[in-house]
């Protein structure tokens, strides 16, 4: 599958006459959490030809190829990838920690890295997961049946919270790192263990009873963060002119042989 990811992004890049700077996957693969039948999602990072920016017509700042089964691919056009990396955007911010890289070139993420303790916003974070948890949590878990595979889907996104509030940082894409740096040894982070072993191999869609010790944990945690994120406030320097340079020092060094 790797092989077919690298020669479906250099087709991207020839298609749409681009340069792929970043291309990672996301989702359950790089959180540690796959089952047999899971799909790959690979997300990237692009830089249009020079001339594209020097336009006064809006264009599409995306690529998406159709979806398969098994194959999900999308990625963003550099402008708009640092207007949300200077917004802290989640989901951005775990693809450059993602530990499957498919591809990486010139100098762009390297240095996005090496600032991202300057844009990184616990309240956008925080905001992000804890409505991610709730959200999942009100659709899939408080029937008296519920699928293996919905545990995770709240789970990973609170102790996401937790590291947050305890580090003051991005949480780690690993879910079973954040299991073991945040959960004391005991039921709860047995029970969650047992899960894990099971939705890998390949009971996640299993209809079962759920499991009070961790709806309990999920239902205290929700609450208690919920009053934690309302009173947390962080302040940051603009750090615009600095991304504006990154901007134009990418565009230079990808296109500068062209």
């Amino acid at each position: 599958m790797r092989e077919r990811i690298i020669k479906e992004i250099k087709q991207l890049e020839e298609q749409y006459g681009v340069k792929i700077c970043y291309a990672v996957e996301s989702g359950s693969r790089a959180w540690g959490f796959p089952s047999e039948d899971s799909d790959y999602d690979v997300r990237f990072i692009y830089v249009h030809k020079k001339e594209w920016y020097l336009s006064i017509e809006q264009k599409r700042d995306v690529i998406e190829l159709p979806i398969n089964d098994l194959l999900d691919i999308n990625g963003w056009e550099l402008r708009k990838a640092l207007r949300l990396f200077k917004k802290s955007n989640p989901p951005l911010m775990e693809w450059l920690h993602s530990g499957i890289v498919y591809h990486q070139a010139y100098s762009l993420v390297d240095k996005m890295r090496a600032i991202q303790n300057k844009v990184f916003q616990p309240q956008s974070a925080l905001y992000h997961y804890l409505n991610m948890a709730k959200g999942n949590y009100r659709d899939y878990l408080q029937g008296e049946q519920v699928k293996i595979k919905k545990y995770f889907y709240v789970i990973r996104p609170i102790l996401a919270c937790m590291w947050i509030e305890q580090y003051h940082s991005n949480p780690p894409l690993e879910f079973k790192m954040l299991v073991s740096e945040l959960l004391e040894e005991g039921e709860l982070k047995k029970e969650i263990l047992i899960l894990l072993e099971r939705k890998i191999k390949g009971e996640e869609l299993t209809l079962e009873p759920r499991i009070a010790i961790i709806n309990d944990f999920l239902e205290n945690e929700i609450i208690r963060l919920e009053e934690y994120t309302k009173n947390i406030i962080v302040s940051k320097d603009d750090i615009t002119p600095l991304l504006d340079e990154l901007f134009r020092d990418t565009l230079e060094e990808v296109w500068s042989n062209d």
